[in-house]
């Protein structure tokens, strides 16, 4: 489990150990808001990356089953199940974040950005367009 926390964290340069996920793009946006704000998942980091790995596994699966030319339908229910254990993990990591650092913003007074950037990625996983922020 340790080796597993070590791929999940990096050491950053003031000292603190950040979550880290390979290839993962947490866009400009996420590196304007405050620092004491973007960890409010790691109580549930070793579930995260569990799931993760899994969806991993889900994946490889996947492929090897189009490598093997099996029934269509039978893909289509594996991306079911994958989008299904994408969708969890994103939930949880929306909980987190409204829990920890959208209510630890509201307690400083600086909630506003916090609740419309959760919108926004709401609205981008809906599918819907992202409104202008309010002024």
């Amino acid at each position: 489990m340790l080796a597993a926390q070590d791929e999940a964290t990096k050491i950053r340069s003031d000292g603190a150990v950040s979550p880290t996920l390979d290839r993962l793009d947490l866009g400009t946006e996420a590196s304007e808001l405050d620092e004491t704000f973007r960890h409010s998942y790691s109580r549930d980091q070793a579930i995260l990356i569990r799931r993760l790995r899994r969806i991993e596994g889900q994946v490889r699966g996947i492929e090897k089953m189009i490598d093997r030319r099996e029934y269509c339908i039978d893909i289509l229910q594996q991306t079911a199940a994958l989008r299904a254990a994408v969708d969890s993990v994103a939930l949880l990591i929306l909980e987190d974040h409204v829990q920890g650092c959208v209510r630890s913003a509201a307690e400083q007074g600086d909630a506003d950005r916090y609740i419309e950037e959760v919108l926004d990625v709401v609205r981008r996983t809906l599918g819907k367009p992202v409104r202008n922020p309010r002024v």
